[in-house]
């Protein structure tokens, strides 16, 4: 009986430990995991959660007292915005064999990264003193540290600048999105669970750009205005651009399958940078200029491509919407 039963352990699938973690972000990465519908009972029988604070209720010192490399992977969601966050980081990090930035926010900053184009006192001026709906007479802002007569209360530090989650702590493999689709989080996981996993820094999509997953029929592209989608009247079936709406297909990566354009809008780049591209924004406004039409004249010069972009509301919001923090930029320069 002792032998059957030693045999029947041997044959059990040891079941990896996950951890999963939602810092600077909007939390639709932490919704995306469930999106996998029927894969989750795939998932519950091979692995076991022992770190999910949105789900689960489990402490940071129980983490602390975790054995170096204890965890097989981390999924951590979001920026590194504060203090907080970069303890959990480091933290999960020391803790886990595997880290995977899951989502645009992780991966390159996302739109919290679009904070760069402010300071900390900049943020704090806007949100508690110059604010038209907020009442704060005594010009309080967040401290880290404050004395009451019960003792010390302290709160995470705000940083003066948001990071992707490789620029705090060495990444394993890249998940990117907003959030990332269920298909990719699905081979993510098997290959985890299978040990099939691509050389360490590889980001897990396609390599391809979005535009070969979009729907729209595409020709000679040449734009002399730029519209918004609501000024489309009827929305034919062909690329945006060459209707003369920006759509961020070119210089982002595939895997979404371009759901965007499905729904008749355009890419907005949360799949993150190209292979071997530098800046997502630099290549897109790189390819508007190789496809600015002038009609009547043989050439073109900075002059029409700086009217082109003039036409655009919000250059860093519109092309620098998920990637600021990693661009070449990385910042506006403050004063």
């Amino acid at each position: 009986m002792e032998k059957q039963k030693k045999a029947h352990e041997a044959t059990k699938i040891k079941k990896l430990h996950v951890a999963l973690y939602w810092a600077a972000s909007c939390g639709g990465c932490e919704i995306a995991v469930l999106d996998i519908d029927e894969k989750l009972l795939d998932v519950v029988n091979a692995v076991d959660i022992v770190f999910w604070p949105v789900a689960i209720d489990i402490k940071y010192k129980d983490v602390e007292a975790m054995d170096t490399h204890s965890i097989d992977v981390c999924f951590f969601n979001g920026a590194i915005r504060n203090s907080e966050q970069e303890h959990l980081a480091k933290l999960l990090r020391e803790k886990s064999k595997l880290m995977v930035s899951f989502g645009a926010c992780s991966v390159s900053g996302g739109i919290p990264g679009l904070a760069n184009m402010s300071d900390k006192e900049q943020i704090f001026d806007t949100v508690y003193l110059d604010n038209p709906s907020t009442e704060n007479h005594e010009k309080t802002t967040p401290k880290p540290s404050v004395a009451v007569k019960e003792g010390e209360l302290r709160i995470p530090t705000f940083y003066d600048m948001v990071k992707s989650l490789d620029q705090v702590v060495d990444v394993d493999y890249y998940l990117p999105g907003c959030p990332p689709p269920p298909w990719l989080i699905i081979d993510a996981i098997d290959a985890i669970v299978q040990g099939h996993l691509p050389p360490k820094g590889s980001v897990l999509a396609p390599l391809k750009a979005v535009c070969d997953e979009c729907r729209y029929e595409k020709s000679e592209k040449k734009i002399s205005k730029i519209k918004r989608i609501y000024e489309l009247n009827p929305i034919e079936q062909k690329c945006f651009l060459e209707q003369g709406v920006i759509c961020m297909g070119p210089a982002t990566r595939a895997g979404c399958r371009g759901r965007c354009m499905e729904g008749n809008m355009p890419c907005t780049g949360c799949g993150g940078l190209l292979p071997h591209s530098l800046d997502q924004g630099a290549s897109m406004i790189s390819g508007l200029a190789s496809i600015l039409g002038i009609e009547g004249e043989e050439g073109r010069d900075d002059k029409d491509v700086d009217a082109l972009l003039e036409q655009v509301r919000d250059v860093v919001g519109t092309f620098y919407k998920y990637t600021l923090p990693v661009s070449l930029l990385n910042r506006k320069v403050m004063k």
